[in-house]
């Protein structure tokens, strides 16, 4: 009767702790559902400073890294074998922006990608005469590893329109390559629209280039009419193209388009756009302005990852273009059971350290 006695007693002292650790236990779990990521999965954020990131995995096992600096004046590459490695590691300038004339303002939104052996960089850059002129260039690297070798450059890549352009991705589907970009149609108001073509090399399209997407929406035209930073996911029979809209300021955010992998893709109407933003500031973690994403995978392979950049703070001093701290951040996302990607929300920033 006694040991009874006692092993109640015992259970009577316990219960309180037991109530408060699943308390506590649930609100850990409510953030993570809320946040959408595990939160322990990544530290954010990964990069300081570095606007319009794009973070590849490669065959090799690395994490190749690449992102708009706050100076606009080169192109870096940085490598890692884990995500969160890559703000451990010294970075490479592998081009640097001439002095007037093509190519010497405003370096905008690098990319690297694999294509057949040799490495390429897409990126947009302007001129000292005209600093808001931006065109698309392309620069190639034979070396096996890019953080090594000559980069080349490939030249200018001519679309319909001597207009501003910028933020060209690439991808391929069904033994076709695919060119994505953002670009000012003389004839349609606003600052850019979305646009496709096929290409003939990694350096040129051809054909008609389609019209994708063009600022229609409210939350597309706050502050400037832009639709730009296209980044392409293909999974669960789906090409889903994620992109930006709006002013680089909280404002800011991502809108998605979609297409069934057997579509056309270059006929308009194979594609569906969201009406409202699928990723977008949040003041409860305290990320404002999330978007110019990329996508890539964990380090084990098995689950999917956003990139995008965002600063901590949403009340800017002056031009938001100016303004340095859109850090890159990356977190895993989930999929909805019709085959398409929840993003969740921007979780909150975990590192404080410079």
């Amino acid at each position: 009767m006694k040991k009874i006695l006692r092993l109640l007693t015992f259970v009577l002292l316990m219960l309180p702790i037991i109530v408060i650790c699943s308390f506590i236990d649930q609100k850990g779990a409510d953030r993570a559902v809320f946040a959408g990521v595990k939160e322990s999965e990544y530290k954010n954020p990964i990069i300081k400073q570095r606007a319009d990131p794009w973070i590849y995995k490669h065959s090799d096992g690395y994490y190749y890294f690449t992102g708009s600096v706050p100076e606009y004046d080169r192109i870096e590459l940085r490598r890692s074998k884990t995500i969160q490695g890559l703000d451990k590691v010294q970075p490479v300038v592998i081009w640097t922006k001439r002095e007037s004339g093509p190519l010497s303002k405003h370096i905008w939104a690098p990319e690297i990608h694999h294509i057949n052996g040799k490495w390429y960089i897409y990126f947009a850059a302007a001129r000292t005469d005209a600093p808001f002129d931006h065109r698309i260039y392309v620069l190639e690297n034979d070396s096996e590893n890019p953080m090594l070798g000559t980069w080349v450059e490939k030249g200018q890549i001519k679309t319909k329109w001597e207009t501003f352009s910028i933020d060209a991705t690439t991808f391929e589907h069904n033994g076709k390559r695919y060119l994505v970009w953002a670009q000012k149609d003389p004839n349609i108001y606003g600052n850019s629209n979305l646009y496709i073509a096929e290409m003939e090399n990694p350096w040129t399209i051809k054909g008609e280039q389609i019209m994708l997407s063009k600022p229609e929406f409210p939350w597309e035209t706050i502050g400037f009419w832009v639709n730009e930073g296209p980044a392409v996911l293909k999974r669960n029979g789906k090409i889903f193209i994620t992109y930006s809209g709006s002013a680089t300021d909280a404002n800011y955010a991502m809108g998605m388009l979609t297409t069934d992998e057997s579509s056309e893709l270059l006929n308009s109407a194979s594609w569906s756009k969201s009406q409202s933003p699928v990723f977008q500031s949040n003041a409860k973690t305290g990320q404002y302005g999330p978007g110019h994403n990329s996508f890539t995978v964990t380090e084990d392979g098995n689950r999917d990852v956003l990139v995008y950049h965002a600063r901590d703070y949403k009340e800017i001093v002056g031009d938001p273009l100016y303004d340095p701290n859109r850090h890159t951040r990356a977190q895993v996302f989930t999929w909805n059971k019709d085959g398409t990607p929840n993003f969740g929300v921007p979780v909150a920033s975990e590192r404080s350290d410079p």
